[in-house]
């Protein structure tokens, strides 16, 4: 794992991310490298230290997963909630967004190679 339990604890201001059991607090930090993955094309295991930004940006990913993962009322399709001091409403059937790290990750995607050319000249009969 890039980041721990308990660097995420640490950036969470909600306490339901604070109280959330390590171990499921793991399983949140996974699904938030498989979409950090997901966006930039790699992992970051070639990185040593792991650069801030991406840090930054799986510890946004892993809360939401944790706020998402903990909270039932949002499967269960309630219009309002709130967690602690944050409250939230859904209306319409829409749902709580990821967070948007593309900003902070942009510089780390890679590249896809383009795979072979193909050029084709057309004359008129």
């Amino acid at each position: 794992m890039l980041i721990t339990p308990l660097e995420l604890i640490s950036y969470s201001a909600f306490a339901a991310v604070k109280e959330r059991p390590e171990t499921l607090l793991t399983q949140d930090i996974l699904e938030a490298e498989v979409e950090i993955k997901k966006i930039v094309g790699h992992d970051f295991s070639e990185y040593n230290p792991l650069p801030e930004e991406a840090k930054l940006a799986l510890l946004k990913m892993a809360q939401f997963f944790a706020l998402i993962n903990s909270d039932e009322s949002i499967v269960k399709g309630y219009t309002s909630e709130k967690i602690g001091d944050y409250s939230y409403t859904l209306s319409n059937g829409e749902s709580i967004r990821k967070p948007d790290v593309y900003n902070l990750l942009k510089e780390y995607v890679q590249k896809q190679p383009v795979q072979g050319s193909v050029k084709m000249r057309l004359r008129s009969i």
